[in-house]
């Protein structure tokens, strides 16, 4: 087994999760690379595991697992580099919410020491593919959501809607939300949009904002091309990948969503469940007097 190691180096307690991540593959005798951004973290150039260093894409040649330390949007990051290799990532959290972090730091060492007995399991997660007429041959890969809103302008947006060539709606709002089931608990949820469990093979519509009352959130097949239309009085609106990749397009914006032709590899516990994690993560299921 081979590890490749990614770490947000502005996340506190990067360092020390590091170190006791080294001391565990160093004694179980594992091969690792290190991304060459962690290597203010190590003691120089005597530092044993300066050797491993590499850049980013190098880091990922061989690799069996990849550990990525930080907060959702590294683990997202993490994503993007590994595209189609399908490479499973395991992320430890070292941010404030952490969905799709499996471990907190104090966890690493025993999960690796199962990892290395074989002890885990692997969750395929849906990836969206997004074009747009703007910008001829460029694709854009969403793990969470594509977002297209009314960027630095204060007037609302119409975003045409059509499912599968047929017309569904036009929401007026702030923008809309095309999401996998793992981006149902990102920007979605905090506009109204449904929980989806990772393997439902769905996709979710959320406006954002909507100036209407029939304006609600849409579940739709995984295998629907979803195409939207956005008009606006503003020069120009924002279409969002993962909150980490962005293009401004002058209206009419016309954009297509659809499932890409990979999937991510996300490593999991074998003693945890989804709904495990909306309870720790939403304090799902409790009430306000629970909390006191």
């Amino acid at each position: 087994m081979k590890f490749a190691i990614y770490g947000n180096v502005e996340k506190a307690g990067l360092k020390d999760a590091l170190h006791v991540l080294l001391a565990k593959l160093k004694h179980s005798g594992v091969e690792y690379t290190l991304d060459d951004s962690m290597a203010p973290l190590l003691s120089g150039e005597k530092d044993p595991a300066f050797a491993h260093l590499r850049g980013r894409q190098e880091c990922l040649e061989g690799a069996t697992m990849l550990v990525a330390f930080g907060g959702d949007g590294t683990i997202l990051a993490a994503a993007r580099s590994v595209g189609r290799r399908g490479i499973p990532i395991l992320g430890v959290n070292l941010g404030k919410l952490g969905f799709l972090a499996e471990l907190a730091p104090e966890e690493l060492e025993s999960a690796i020491g199962d990892i290395l007995s074989g002890k885990y399991r692997i969750e395929e997660r849906l990836v969206l593919e997004a074009r747009s007429t703007a910008q001829p041959g460029k694709v854009m890969y969403a793990v969470n959501d594509i977002v297209i809103d009314k960027s630095r302008s204060s007037r609302v947006i119409d975003i045409e809607t059509h499912i599968d060539g047929a017309f569904a709606v036009t929401y007026r709002g702030d923008g809309l939300i095309i999401s996998t089931p793992t981006g149902s608990t990102a920007y979605a949820l905090s506009n109204g949009g449904p929980i989806v469990t990772p393997a439902s093979e769905v996709l979710g519509i959320t406006p954002i904002s909507p100036h209407t009352l029939s304006g609600r959130p849409l579940i739709v097949p995984a295998s629907s091309v979803i195409r939207v239309v956005a008009h606006a009085e503003s020069e120009e609106v924002l279409l969002s990948v993962d909150g980490q990749e962005e293009a401004f397009i002058r209206p009419p914006a016309e954009i297509s969503a659809c499932r890409a032709d990979y999937s991510i590899r996300l490593v999991k516990r074998t003693d945890r469940s989804y709904f495990d994690l909306l309870r720790a993560k939403l304090l799902w299921g409790r009430d306000a007097l629970s909390l006191e």
